[in-house]
Formats: structure tokens, sequence, C-alpha cells
């Protein structure tokens, strides 16, 4: 059975950006409620569109359970646990926001992240505690809504949540709405134990009324009585990213070890609101004739300084470069003041001649640090068009480095 997405397609109109993100690649549903697979979400994150028109596949009770049973614990997860569980899984959206957080977020938040859901403090988090990020989620999208027909406000709670919820309901306290701009910043000033205990009190309400996903059997086992230590989590979340950096790394390097630099500029500039891209890829290939390429290695810290991004902007304004431009050797030492990551000099020099348009060897501190904010927030703003294609000179270069 499927339903044609085109018949519920103006629910569009009551939708946030990143619900109609999730409701345009979530190919699943279950009871009314939208799903994504493991695919889709790889998918959502690293492409433009969906690869292909789908329409929502209803699952049946005995399809999703199947689904569920095949799902391997959290000791046994990879970064390449999305890859292998492909169409295997069920992703719900607040757990889609979820893993959208975790993208973005440097290695030392991750502990902040483990106890924010570890309510009691024990070390350990359990099913109740996680699901207390479905009642966050939920209310802090309340204060997002569009106002209209409630009956179709109604039927996108539905599909996104699974039940019917009350829109008059939003998160407060002592008056103060608590709204900040990212759904981290959310779960960050929500978890005063107050507050944590009211939502928690409605956790076995919202468990009961709510069917497992992949992510909840993954930490909590088939019975739900598992739980989750720090060790695990962390290695999820570091999996997670190194897997998402990989899809993209391999989508370019065509097999081999490096991916060329125009590759690079291409995917830092993919989520960026850069309007005209060409002046920085010439600039490039200008000044990096002779091609030298970039490695995972590389690939992978450049975006894991990407994460740090908010500490690098402080000790740049500590070092007082904001207003001004600045080196390669400063950079280089700021980066590693600030977030503990060595970045080789050539990785430097590559992203120094994208960005350096006057070609004064400086980099201008403001203009890179806006540019990459819109690449660190991918999921969460609009999405760019980015050019798939791998110049001649660039394969010639790959074939002759590769002998």
């Amino acid at each position: 059975v499927t339903q044609n997405r085109s018949d519920l397609e103006d629910l569009h109109l009551y939708a946030t950006p990143r619900e109609q993100r999730f409701r345009r690649f979530a190919s699943l549903e279950f009871e009314g409620q939208l799903y994504m697979t493991p695919h889709d979400f790889i998918q959502a994150v690293t492409s433009d569109e969906p690869k292909r028109a789908r329409k929502w596949r209803s699952l049946s009770k005995q399809e999703l359970n199947q689904i569920l049973t095949e799902t391997p614990p959290v000791w046994k997860g990879s970064s390449k646990l999305f890859r292998n569980l492909n169409e295997k899984g069920v992703i719900s959206y607040t757990e889609y926001l979820f893993l959208l957080c975790i993208l973005t977020k440097p290695h030392a938040g991750f502990r902040i992240a483990f106890n924010m859901f570890d309510t009691d403090g024990n070390e350990m988090v359990d099913k109740k505690e996680f699901l207390v990020l479905q009642e966050i989620f939920r209310k802090k999208n309340e204060k997002r809504e569009r106002k209209g027909d409630e009956e179709k406000r109604a039927m996108l709670h539905l599909q996104l949540y699974g039940y019917h919820t009350s829109t008059n309901s939003v998160l407060k306290t002592e008056g103060e709405d608590l709204v900040p701009r990212s759904y981290w910043d959310t779960l960050r000033r929500s978890t005063s134990q107050a507050l944590f205990s009211d939502l928690a009190e409605r956790a076995d309400d919202i468990s009961s009324s709510l069917s497992d996903t992949t992510l909840l059997v993954h930490f909590f086992g088939k019975k739900g009585k598992a739980e989750l230590n720090f060790e695990d989590f962390y290695r999820f979340m570091d999996n997670l990213q190194t897997e998402v950096l990989e899809i993209e790394f391999l989508s370019y390097s065509n097999g081999m070890n490096t991916i060329s630099e125009e590759d690079f500029a291409h995917i830092l500039l993919r989520y960026t609101n850069v309007e005209n891209t060409s002046s920085y890829l010439e600039n490039m290939r200008c000044r990096i004739p002779e091609e030298k390429g970039i490695t995972f290695d590389e690939f992978r810290s450049f975006f894991q300084f990407l994460n740090n991004l908010e500490d690098f902007t402080i000790a740049m304004q500590m070092y007082n470069f904001a207003s001004r431009s600045i080196g390669q050797d400063e950079f280089k030492r700021a980066v590693y003041v600030a977030t503990g990551v060595k970045l080789s000099p050539h990785l430097v020099n590559t992203v120094f001649k994208i960005f350096d348009v006057d070609r004064d060897d400086q980099l201008s501190y403001k203009e890179f640090v806006g540019i990459m904010k819109d690449r660190l927030n991918r999921g969460f703003r609009g999405y760019k068009p980015i050019q798939r294609y791998t110049t001649f000179k660039s394969c010639v270069r790959k074939e002759l480095y590769s002998r």
C-alpha cells in the first residue's frame, strides 16, 4: 500500500523548512506517522534532492517488527551503520533533528549531550530519559508553526509525531519562552531538573503512544530495558560524523585516496549563501596549478575544526584579528589553540587559496567565518545546488598521480 505525496502536498504550506525536508526525503509511513530509512537520512544530508520521486510506503506491523528485529545492538555500531542498514530501519522526525545536531557538534560536546539526557546523574541513559527528547523538540516546534487550518496542522502533527498534540502548549519556565536559535540550545536550556521531571512524567504516556524505532532498539535493546553508557553514546556520535564525511569524500574520490583541491572547494561552498562561487574556484585553479590532492584525514580534520568554529571565533577575537586579515601561520596556530586540531600545511594553503580572493596571502576573518557558519549548519538552512562534476583536467591529474 502506498500513499501518493501529492495527495497531502498542501500540508507543506503549514510545515517549517526542516519539516518540509523531512517529508520530502522520508519514504515510509506507519499508522499515519512518517519515517526515514537510514538511506533516506544519508541522502537528506548529502544530496540536494531525493534521487527519485518516491511515494510513502505503508509498513505493516509485521514488517516493522522484522526491521527492528534485525537492528544491531549499540556495541556492534560502526562508521558504516547507516550504510549497512540501508532501507532496513525507521527514523522519526525528532530523531532526524537529533541526528542533525550530532553532525555539527565537536567531540567535547558529546559529554554535554549525554549529561543532558542523563537526568538522574547515574552515568547511564535509559529509554525513558531519551524519550524526553520527543517532548522537548515537539514543544519547540510548536513555537515555529505556521498559523492556519487547525485540521491541516493536526494532520501534520500526526505525520511527524505519531499522535495529535495541543497547539496551545508551549515550552516555558517562570514566564519566559525557551525558544533559542537551535535545537541543541533547546536541549541545553531545557535540562533543569524541574522541567525534565515534569516532562519525564509524560514519558510513559509518550512511549505507549509511539512505535519503537531503529534508534531506540539500537540504544536500548529490543525490550527497551538496556541502558546506554557514555562510551557507547560517544562512539555512536563519532561514527555518524565519520560516516557522513566518508560518503561525501567517496562521492568525489572515484576510488582514489584523495580528492582534488577543486572538489574540496566545491564541498566547502556547497551549503553556503555564496552567490558567485566561480570566482573562488577560478582563484584556486590559478593559484594551485599542480594538484596534490586532499586526503580523507585532512578532509576530516577540517570538518572537526568546523565543528569547533565557535571556539575558534572566540580565540580569533582574543587575538584581536576580528577586524583584519590573518596569515597562514596565525590561522593554523589559532585553530590548534582553540580546537586542538592540527591542520596540515597543504590543507591550510588550499583554504587560503580558495578564500583569498584579492590574492594578498591574507584571509578575511569575518568573511571566512561567515561562509563557514553556513557550511557548518548543513540540514538547518537552505540547500545550495552543487555542480557534481570533476573536470577533465582533474581526471587526468588523478590518473597521472595514481601511477
